[in-house]
């Protein structure tokens, strides 16, 4: 098992958690843990449960969406430094996407139970999080955007 001072220093060496008050990062590596999926590694798929969000240590995850009857179109790619899956946030917690290891990567995953647990007790916690989730909220409905343009076209210009 992980001890819990590891992954105290991977919050803190985190992009994510720049900034980020040590206390409230000891909360959230309460709820951290250590995983690594192979090449090609399905981590969740789009309709799931939302029970954890992912910090990239290492590696490359592709988020991507399922066609029926198609190969899957890929919306986005999170590298290291970066974070995926906010749908933890927002009820039903559902996953909107699949998100899929493109080669070796480790990831440290929180689990959303406890943050949402420890969110409600301590409000500056949540605050931190929110803060921070909003902009990837916000490239994520951006990249989709562009994928739908990209799939659908440029609307034609009105004369």
């Amino acid at each position: 098992m992980v001890k819990i001072s590891n992954l105290d220093k991977s919050l803190s060496e985190h992009p994510f958690f720049e900034d980020m008050d040590a206390e409230i990062q000891k909360i959230i590596a309460g709820c951290a843990r250590n995983e690594r999926y192979e090449a090609d590694a399905i981590i969740h798929h789009e309709g799931d449960k939302a029970d954890r969000f992912y910090l990239v240590r290492g590696g490359v995850v592709s988020i991507e969406l399922h066609v029926p009857g198609h190969e899957p179109v890929v919306m986005d790619s999170v590298h290291e430094g970066e974070v995926f899956g906010w749908s933890w946030i927002i009820p039903p917690y559902r996953n909107t996407y699949d998100a899929r290891a493109v080669k070796l990567t480790r990831l440290v995953s929180l689990d959303a139970k406890c943050l949402r647990k420890k969110m409600k007790k301590n409000h500056e916690l949540g605050y931190e999080l929110l803060k921070r989730f909003i902009p990837v909220m916000a490239h994520r409905l951006s990249a989709s955007r562009l994928q739908i343009l990209d799939v659908f076209g440029s609307p034609k210009q009105k004369s």
